[in-house]
């Protein structure tokens, strides 16, 4: 028996092209496979009751690629993505041992972390994101295509970047996909303030996407290899090997810019400053409004990670030789104990302890109260205690399947609409401006169909909604 293989890929060169599609229909089956060009993707297969339903099936679906900008291509002409891993320079630490309370080996070097008063988020190389209970306990695992370049929070929204080019919303049971970064772009490091995204890259280019995965601007600065970009209300906060610039989040006018020592490897924000960490054993906090050079914190080695605790209070740091810091407000250095568990090179503080991510894929929680740092210098230490995922600990990737629900059930109605060439979704639900449009995953639009969704809420700024939890197709 023949098989009827289709086989096409997104056409947009200068957006996101990366994706291909391939529908093979053997007699009354049909497998359809899909996901990033370089890759083996995911496949499903469905048998149908006769030959006749799976070629309309077959059909259909490549008409609904088509009408989404996909074209017929040869498989292998299109080259992978390109993909920059971070080097992993790592010696161990001659420092007295840091109080490690837990630690989670993930599997691979982990970038990407986020902490709030419920969970910890950790992302590897090999695409596995795990959430992790403040004592320890494994309680999630999602697992993403490619590896996890970064972990941020917009909000009630955790997002992962990823190595495939998208950004998947990690908010419901089923991660999605918010954004979908141009095929041209080598992806360093990603923020999202507000729906709005900001990409850094290779190049030393800075890029933002409104919440309707649409371009707003892109600016190139005099260095290179970006790994520094966070964002809030008024500005994108950039550092790459030249130094820091400040872009107007509205439409990328360089507003200042700072020249440091040293590439910068890793940012942080508050309130009212920025902090950079750099090639030259330093982290420089920096004013929002000016530019103006308020602290520097030494280390004794390049500098991976730096994290504060609220206000600026207290600055951590990580290094390439296995240490950590902790500094005053004004640049005096407090301590220096080592991880036992690689570098740093992503960290968080909260509640009196530091979070890190390590080279070597460690997600460890540190004990850094006053006493517990006390005792560790004098070298006692508490028992640290090795956690691991339970065996019976589902793994959920993504997919464009819904389930489906019924119009009485609890929810937010949304419909999806076409407007010119773009697909929209607006609320339908009464007591809502159905003017305003939804953020909402893209690969799960259908013209026409109703989805039932667990809440929106408006932007802050006004003038879109942002739909969160799960989603559920109306019968």
């Amino acid at each position: 028996m023949s098989a009827q293989t289709d086989y096409l890929e997104l056409s947009e060169d200068g957006g996101s092209a990366h994706k291909f599609y391939e529908v093979v229909r053997s007699g009354s089956r049909v497998t359809i496979t899909y996901g990033r060009i370089g890759t083996p993707g995911q496949a499903k297969t469905t048998e149908f009751a006769t030959e006749a339903k799976a070629v309309a099936a077959a059909a259909k679906k490549v008409g609904e690629k088509v009408r989404k900008g996909y074209a017929p291509a040869v498989r292998g002409v299109r080259q992978a993505r390109s993909v920059t891993r971070r080097p992993v320079a790592s010696t161990r630490s001659t420092a007295r041992q840091a109080p490690v309370l837990w630690r989670f080996a993930s599997g691979a070097p982990a970038f990407g972390i986020f902490v709030d008063e419920e969970r910890c988020w950790v992302g590897n190389e090999r695409g596995d994101v795990f959430t992790v209970l403040h004592d320890g306990t494994v309680s999630g695992r999602f697992r993403l295509p490619d590896g996890v370049k970064c972990i941020v929070a917009d909000d009630f929204w955790i997002y992962a970047g990823c190595d495939d080019g998208k950004v998947y919303d990690l908010s419901g049971k089923i991660p999605r996909v918010a954004y979908e970064i141009a095929q041209d772009v080598d992806i360093y490091w990603l923020d999202i303030h507000d729906g709005t995204l900001g990409v850094s890259d290779v190049q030393g280019r800075v890029t933002t996407i409104d919440h309707e995965d649409e371009f707003q601007w892109a600016r190139n600065n005099e260095g290179d290899s970006a790994w520094m970009v966070r964002c809030d209300t008024d500005a994108v906060y950039y550092g790459d090997s030249w130094g820091v610039t400040r872009f107007d989040a509205g439409d990328g006018t360089p507003l200042w810019r700072r020249e440091l020592r040293g590439s910068v490897l890793f940012g942080w924000q508050e309130r009212d400053s920025v902090y950079a960490g750099t090639s030259r054993n330093e982290v420089h906090q920096l004013a929002k409004d000016t530019g103006a050079a308020e602290a520097v914190y030494r280390c004794d080695a390049t500098v991976y990670s730096c994290a504060t605790a609220p206000d600026g209070r207290y600055v951590f740091a990580g290094d390439s030789a296995s240490s950590i810091y902790c500094f005053d407000q004004s640049g005096n250095r407090l301590w220096k104990l080592g991880t036992g568990c690689g570098s740093a090179f992503s960290m968080q503080y909260l509640d009196g302890r530091l979070y890190i991510v390590t080279t070597n894929g460690t997600l460890a929680c540190i004990d850094a109260t006053e006493q517990a740092i006390l005792d560790a210098q004098q070298g006692t230490l508490p028992q640290a205690r090795d956690v691991k995922a339970a065996a019976s600990l589902p793994t959920v990737e993504p997919t464009v399947t819904l389930e489906t629900a019924g119009a009485d059930e609890d929810g937010i109605v949304v419909e999806c609409y076409q407007d010119g060439s773009r697909l929209r979704v607006r609320v339908v639900s009464s007591g809502f401006d159905d003017t305003w449009r939804v953020q909402f995953p893209k690969e799960i639009r259908e013209p026409g169909a109703r989805y039932l969704v667990e809440g929106v809420r408006p932007s802050g700024r006004g003038g879109f909604y942002r739909a969160y939890g799960d989603i559920r197709r109306l019968r």
